[in-house]
């Protein structure tokens, strides 16, 4: 083949090979961008779910809620910025820094209750000042320098701001200084608390082991059942006049429902022991449930059943709650005045 012929082949297959060369590139490159496009499209998918509200987010049904399922309130972005972003609002622009009705302070996200209007006093701080919180409705955690210790709120972990010791404001020595933003507020009148009533011998003890759930707010000994108005403790003592004694708890229905306070109740006591608990033997120490509504009545005779069918013989009643009359002051919160725990009654496991 003369010379100038090879060479006309090898410019054309050099021709192919270039062509064939950038069409794979082309497509590579293709391929490439698709590949961006996708990762791009997931990690878009992911931070939009990542910032989305805690409402808008798909419920985990392994997440062990207190009490009901409850969907967060959808912040503003500044609410965000303090909330979920541990910000501080400016001092003296709160709305609750002047603030003194009578009433309780939730969570602005979740609704939990956090304080009360008796413990906010007037620091002239710049933000809302308490010197007490409700029991177990806040969490504290010290900051990474180690200077000021956070204070959240102990149902969803919502940023409130930072408690302080040692400043002698008042008699408790303590004060939360809390951002306005982080709270709503709810007139004493519109406060939904939830509300139960369980006798269970001594009400002492009761008292003292239903004190620990999270999500009690308050709680008062009493007589209950009987026919006799305001009886004194002498007087049920005798068991003439058919009251038993009992413990009216008032309860924050988004961190504990009535169910958990039952099953709690269940197992503090003996529910098979009839007319009695241990050595305090008489009708005024009975087992029994005071339902509130039929929901409350549902639940119990529900939870009844179901130890029954564990082999319990529980002979606990369940009545339709009356006239609750509160026990002589010298009874209220007996065992946290005296700061030690009750040996009449004890927890164990039921379920």
């Amino acid at each position: 083949m003369p010379r100038y012929m090879r060479w006309l082949v090898y410019i054309a297959i050099a021709a192919v090979l270039a062509a064939w060369l950038s069409t794979t590139a082309h497509r590579s490159g293709q391929i490439a961008h698709s590949d961006t496009e996708a990762t791009e499209r997931m990690a878009d998918q992911q931070l939009a779910t990542c910032q989305l509200d805690p409402g808008q987010q798909e419920a985990d049904p392994h997440m062990d809620r207190p009490a009901q399922e409850h969907t967060y309130r959808r912040l503003t972005p500044e609410e965000e910025r303090i909330i979920v972003h541990k910000g501080t609002e400016p001092p003296f622009s709160g709305e609750y820094d002047r603030h003194f009705e009578t009433g309780v302070y939730c969570c602005r996200r979740c609704g939990a209750m956090l304080y009360r209007s008796r413990d906010k006093f007037q620091a002239h701080c710049g933000w809302p000042a308490f010197d007490d919180e409700i029991s177990g409705a806040v969490n504290r955690t010290p900051d990474a320098d180690g200077r000021r210790t956070e204070i959240t709120c102990a149902n969803c972990g919502g940023h409130l701001g930072h408690v302080f010791t040692g400043e002698k404001l008042t008699p408790k020595n303590e004060r939360h200084c809390v951002n306005s933003l982080s709270l709503s507020f709810t007139p004493h009148d519109q406060v939904q608390y939830g509300r139960a009533i369980f006798a269970g011998g001594c009400f002492w003890g009761v008292e003292h082991l239903l004190q620990q759930q999270p999500g009690v707010l308050e709680t008062t000994v009493g007589y209950i059942g009987g026919s006799s108005e305001n009886p004194s403790y002498e007087q049920v003592c005798r068991g003439t006049t058919g009251h038993a004694e009992a413990v009216e708890v008032m309860y924050d229905p988004l961190r504990v429902s009535f169910e958990q306070l039952a099953r709690l109740f269940f197992e503090i006591h003996d529910p098979t022991q009839a007319d009695g608990q241990g050595p305090d033997i008489g009708t005024q120490y009975r087992s029994e449930i005071f339902y509130t509504d039929e929901a409350q009545q549902q639940t119990a005779k529900s939870l009844i059943a179901e130890l029954k069918e564990r082999g319990l013989n529980v002979v606990t009643h369940v009545t339709e709650a009356g006239k609750f009359w509160p026990a002589e002051d010298y009874h209220q919160d007996y065992f946290k005045r005296r700061g030690r725990a009750g040996g009449c009654h004890f927890r164990r496991n039921l379920w």
